[in-house]
């Protein structure tokens, strides 16, 4: 794959499109804490993977808007609570796409010589690692009824679980549902069971479900809206990641 830049990503914070107001991304990375066990009978280091973790930083512009709120009034409350944020690289379907359940720890202006203020912004994860999968919506996603998405292949299907991670950014109506299918043939789908967040009834809104580690999901995914009320419209992006191999917990 050849090297491309980060223009038009985007970036969502607990059901909130922040991408407009995203000066630069620091660092989006984690993994396996690294632990120090060297043997008396070596030489240099050895290490072991140990406790996963994981961390968004970034540099916001200053954007308030004190009836509805923007970014500001979203980043400056500093919330006790965990936080959802996914970072989607581009914003075509299937398009990698990095999700944290964390805190946010701080919110630091600086002000430049220009009058330029920005802010410094890092959440830590909690609970659970970074993880990376794949856009199951061309980054944020509008439906005016009851939809099925188009599907993502994943070349094959893997019986290791999974996760999922919502925004939904705008809705009016009553009610939506917004679930994940498989299908081992592009054809024919099913509902995942399990793999269905929880309604909606209002913006903004974000979640992460999880599959059990020894679930299946079958060659193509995609994301579905249902509705027992009914809606006029729902913008919502959805994250997805099979596990390609046992996430084993000790």
């Amino acid at each position: 794959m050849a090297k491309t830049s980060g223009l038009g990503d985007n970036l969502y914070i607990a059901g909130y499109n922040a991408s407009g107001d995203i000066q630069a991304l620091g660092n989006i990375g984690g993994g396996p804490a690294l632990l120090n066990v060297t043997g008396i009978d070596k030489s240099a280091y050895e290490r072991i993977g140990g406790l996963r973790s994981g961390q968004f930083e970034m540099t916001t512009f200053f954007n308030s808007v004190a009836v509805t709120g923007a970014t500001h009034e979203k980043l400056s409350a500093l919330p006790r609570t965990d936080v959802i944020m996914t970072y989607c690289r581009g914003t075509t379907l299937g398009d990698p796409a990095a999700s944290l359940v964390g805190k946010q720890v701080n919110y630091d202006p600086t002000r430049g010589d220009d009058g330029m203020l920005t802010f410094a912004v890092s959440a830590q994860s909690n609970g659970y690692g970074i993880e990376w999968g794949r856009q199951l919506t061309a980054g944020l996603r509008t439906d005016t009824a009851a939809t099925n998405g188009t599907s993502i292949d994943t070349a094959a299907a893997a019986s290791f679980g999974g996760q999922a991670y919502l925004h939904v950014t705008a809705f009016t109506g009553t009610d939506v549902t917004i679930k994940i299918q498989d299908s081992a043939d592009n054809s024919t789908f099913t509902d995942v069971a399990g793999f269905a967040f929880t309604q909606v009834t209002a913006a903004p809104a974000s979640e992460r479900i999880a599959l059990g580690n020894t679930a299946t999901l079958r060659r193509y995914l995609r994301a579905s809206t249902v509705t027992t009320g009914g809606f006029s419209s729902v913008t919502f992006s959805v994250n997805v990641i099979k596990n390609e191999v046992a996430n084993v917990q000790f």
